[in-house]
């Protein structure tokens, strides 16, 4: 069991300044680092997407960039996680029926984004020190498609490091299939 690497915490984090991803992923085996299946963010900029965006729009903005998630921000500040699974998944017909809302369209990412405090969360010294196969765990005992990685900073601050997907994983993995 590998939920030592899960990390709570309810801080709130600088945004990230948005740029396009990197897409090309080496394969990796279960015993190689954590760390190479992490899109970090030491080098490659997240992308990040307003709390009053209008889902269809973040997805039209995954689509174009080649992600599946992005980092939801107020003021500069995490705030939450949206990826394609929540915007075309069961939760905008289910806020639907309980809102004033009356059409997919309308739906700012604030009411189907996953709340910061509800984000997966691993600490970057576990995931330094984790394989693979410690990651892989994570994501089955939690059923996570995306889980975020936290840096403690010297001064106690916490930030976003970077992200690691479930489908990258697996697509990287496939790669010695």
């Amino acid at each position: 069991m590998n939920s030592h690497l899960l990390l709570s915490s309810t801080r709130r984090i600088p945004a990230p300044r948005p740029m396009r991803p990197t897409t090309n992923f080496r394969a990796v085996r279960l015993s190689d680092a954590a760390a190479g299946v992490m899109t970090d963010f030491e080098h490659e900029h997240p992308v990040t997407v307003s709390e009053e965006r209008r889902i269809d729009d973040a997805l039209e903005d995954m689509i174009s960039l080649g992600v599946r998630a992005l980092l939801v921000v107020r003021e500069g500040r995490v705030t939450g996680l949206i990826t394609s699974y929540d915007i075309q998944g069961e939760r905008p017909m289910q806020f639907l029926d309980g809102s004033t809302y009356t059409r997919h369209d309308e739906i700012p990412v604030r009411h189907i984004m996953t709340p910061w405090e509800q984000v997966p969360v691993l600490g970057w010294e576990a995931v330094s020190e984790a394989s693979v196969g410690d990651v892989l765990e994570v994501f089955r005992e939690t059923k996570a498609t995306h889980l975020l990685v936290l840096e403690t900073a010297a001064d106690g601050s916490a930030f976003v490091r970077g992200l690691i997907s479930r489908t990258r994983l697996e697509r990287q993995l496939a790669g010695y299939a």
